[in-house]
């Protein structure tokens, strides 16, 4: 489900990088999936979540 949603929600994610990133949640506990813009940020955080998954707050650069 977390690397369906990335492919779905983050642009330019490649199914590699979902599964690394997928991977890398469930053996660490975290993972930065994408840096950007704040409100580009937000709606993929929105996105993500609605979908079920468990985030963290946005941090500010």
């Amino acid at each position: 489900h977390v690397s369906t949603c990335l492919l779905t929600y983050i642009p330019g994610m490649s199914e590699d990088r979902a599964w690394e990133l997928t991977n890398q949640v469930h053996f660490e506990g975290q993972s930065i999936v994408w840096v950007g813009p704040q409100e580009q940020a937000e709606l993929y955080h929105q996105q993500l979540r609605r979908a079920g998954l468990t985030m963290a707050p946005l941090e500010a650069d």
